[in-house]
């Protein structure tokens, strides 16, 4: 059956509800007997709250419980010491957030200080290796890098960023017979549920998560907070429900973030431009009391065909709170690295950065000794180059000019690993004709509800507009997290495969009964169009179907999972980034005129979202390579920026031209629907493009980010 709703660039389902503002978010329920909690955060990067004296907070007008025993709750971090500045030490309930602010002004606390350290470069704390980034190696990279014909040697660092999407992390909880219920800002309603339940000692099936609507995330509602399980845990003890709204500040102390990197990336080659040996090693920062990883070695030791290669992941434990998965997670910042090298290695053997990669293509997976899935990246470099003109482009650095501006061209490679989780649905016919699709995942805004919609409408073979997806409660089928670009493999193929299996109970209810016109007919034959089975001329509908049965609707849960696949294929996403800057030599400005890329991330589903999706990833791309950098005062581990007008992030000015095409071309073996991740790599890849496209301007090879004036001065 030809597909109708799959590739057509249908706008968002819920884009009207949004605009109109009818859309509600987290925060915006109206709950009876609502109360407001306000956190109360602690000011010291390590030690104890000696004393806490809550009397006039308690007296201010208003303000009805202030909680500050924490005791019997299990968190992510110790509840009896304080292990980053700005751990929650007390929680204001009050009948107006203007009096729960207010409130919290009055809590007074004196602390036991220890010694803190919230640098990660303080050369008296060691460095670890985490158990799950054991060092990687094959061949002989030493010998090979030191009998390299051409050499490359970079440091290169990155500074810690934080998410930054507009609506603030917020949860309703309310209690009732017993059970909970959150309205929260997360990005893995079923991962709340559970973490809460944790957190609290309940069951986890008596928390039930209502997350529909998203304002951004990021990666910065993948995990669940203290503020959430304070939310659940006030509602609790004052018997009332209780809203919990972080403050922009709080956002950056309350949750996680993209964590600062140091970097050492060495190439060897042949003067004919073959990469021989490639050496990585990388440290970021982490948090005592808890490890976090990512895939920071990943690309460099998977891209491109290098016989001899090494990795070496550390990490710095301090006394900061525990960093988290932000778009790209560790890729885009090892991809950062990888990708200016093989920048100044294409300059140092004067040969075209596109084509220096293009002799360093491997035929299989070099890590897994699997062949590829699918790999297009040759023609993303084409299709990059030739939309872009980067034919165009001067190999001598500093000799274009516009006027007194600078101008370079800049290019790098992106990719990211294809993620496929387990995930069910449950697809649902009713006796109108229309249909539901449920799943408990999110859309925080790739318009995954518009997408798995679509699937689902071809699926059943229905029209688009008969169709609605139904997500954002925890109670629905499973799914996994809203993050690592697992969403559309995943969900998209349970909805897929359930709603197939329930299209085939209609055609066997169909062929079996004999007051159907189709009674008797070879179930393989029978086609369905809007909603009516075909064959041979003789057709049934849907309605006719349930109408029969005296039936109001009929469905089936469904599940689906990658099984054994990645272990008999490499399935990653690819693409090519290609940028154009302004540098102003006086003020050291660099501007981005414009950005295009070309991606491989098999079957598009919907155009005109993963377009949106392209040019969000380059926004944050462009974010990461010139503004975005947290800065910590290390006396006691404050946050200085931590606000939007201090914390630098793009706006309409600096995304003047970006663009995004796709390959065509499908994964089948990868899952049901053939389609890759797309969320994540549409970051990678772009700062390094920018980095190397400064570089082409200038002469000057920046290792830093973000890129600043003064270092172009």
């Amino acid at each position: 059956m030809a597909t109708t709703a799959v590739g057509q660039p249908l706008s968002r389902v819920d884009a009207r509800r949004k605009v109109t503002g009818t859309a509600t978010y987290s925060a915006e329920h109206r709950i009876e007997g609502l109360l407001y909690g306000v956190i109360v955060n602690g000011t010291v990067a390590r030690g104890t709250v000696s004393r806490i004296s809550v009397d006039a907070a308690l007296a201010h007008p208003g303000v009805l419980h202030v909680l500050t025993d924490f005791g019997k709750l299990q968190l992510a971090h110790p509840v009896d010491r304080l292990a980053f500045y700005g751990q929650p030490i007390a929680v204001v309930v009050a009948e107006t957030l203007e009096a729960a602010t207010h409130g919290a002004s009055l809590v007074e606390a004196t602390y036991e200080r220890q010694d803190a350290v919230t640098d990660f470069d303080d050369p008296d704390i060691p460095s670890q290796t985490p158990e799950d980034e054991p060092d990687y190696s094959r061949g002989d990279p030493a010998g090979a890098l030191a009998s390299a014909q051409v050499k490359v040697d970079l440091e290169l660092t990155s500074a810690r960023e934080n998410h930054n999407p507009i609506e603030l992390p917020s949860t309703i909880a309310r209690w009732q017979d017993g059970r909970l219920t959150l309205w929260d800002k997360t990005q893995w309603s079923q991962g709340a549920a559970r973490t809460v339940a944790g957190a609290l000692g309940i069951a986890v099936t008596d928390v039930r998560v209502h997350n529909e609507f998203l304002g951004g995330g990021f990666g910065s509602g993948i995990q669940t907070y203290d503020h959430v399980v304070l939310a659940a845990f006030a509602a609790r003890e004052v018997d009332r429900p209780v809203k919990v709204v972080l403050t922009r500040r709080q956002f950056y102390y309350g949750t996680g973030f993209r964590p600062a990197s140091r970097h050492r990336m060495a190439l060897g080659s042949t003067a004919a431009g073959r990469v021989s040996a490639l050496v990585y090693e990388v440290r970021i920062e982490n948090a005592r009391y808890r490890t976090y990883t990512d895939g920071l070695t990943d690309l460099p030791k998977f891209l491109y065909g290098v016989p001899n290669t090494s990795t070496a992941y550390r990490i710095t434990p301090i006394d900061v709170h525990s960093p988290a998965s932000m778009r790209g997670p560790g890729v885009v910042l090892g991809n950062f690295a990888l990708e200016t090298a093989m920048d100044q290695l294409a300059h140092e053997l004067a040969v075209d950065p596109v084509e220096l990669r293009l002799r360093n293509e491997p035929t299989q997976d070099e890590v897994s000794q699997l062949p590829f899935s699918t790999r297009k990246l040759r023609e993303c470099y084409q299709t990059g180059a030739r939309r872009f003109g980067w034919s165009r482009r001067r190999a001598k650095p500093g000799s274009r000019t516009d006027g007194d501006l600078l101008i370079g061209m800049g290019m790098a490679t992106a990719s990211y690993h294809n993620n496929r989780r387990d995930s069910s649905a449950r697809a649902r016919i009713h006796a109108d004709g229309t249909a539901e699709v449920f799943a408990a995942s999110a859309d925080m805004g790739p318009g995954t509800t518009t997408s798995v919609m679509q699937v689902a409408a071809d699926a059943l073979g229905l029209p688009a507009s008969a169709v609605t997806f139904r997500l954002g409660d925890s109670s629905y089928p499973t799914a996994p997290l809203h993050a690592a670009a697992c969403t559309m493999a995943s969900v998209g193929s349970a909805a897929h495969t359930t709603c197939n299996a329930l299209k085939a109970e209609f055609i066997r209810r169909a062929v079996a009964d004999p007051d159907s016109p189709l009674h008797g007919a070879n179930p393989a034959d029978v086609q369905v169009r809007d909603g009516q089975l075909e064959t041979s001329g003789a057709r049934d509908t849907y309605r006719d179907i349930l109408r029969r049965a005296g039936m109001p609707s009929l469905d089936i849960t469904g599940n689906w999972g990658p099984g054994d696949a990645d272990s008999r294929i490499s399935t990653y996403g690819y693409g090519a980034v290609f940028a154009e800057v302004s540098v102003d030599p006086l003020l050291g400005l660099v501007r981005v005129r414009r950005i295009f890329a070309a991606y491989d991330v098999g079957r598009v589903i919907s155009p005109k979202l993963a377009h949106s999706q392209a040019i969000g990833g380059m926004v944050g791309g462009i974010g990461m390579a010139l503004l975005e950098g947290t800065v910590t005062d290390h006396r006691d581990g404050r946050i200085v920026n931590a606000s939007l007008a201090d914390y630098l992030v793009p706006v309409n000015a600096d995304v003047l031209d970006l663009d995004a095409a796709f390959i065509n071309t499908e994964d089948p073996q990868a899952d049901p629907i053939g389609v890759k991740g797309l969320g994540e790599i549409t970051i990678v890849g772009v700062a390094p493009a920018i980095g190397n496209a400064v570089f082409n301007a200038t002469g000057k090879r920046l290792t830093d980010l973000p890129i600043r004036p003064e270092a172009l001065l």
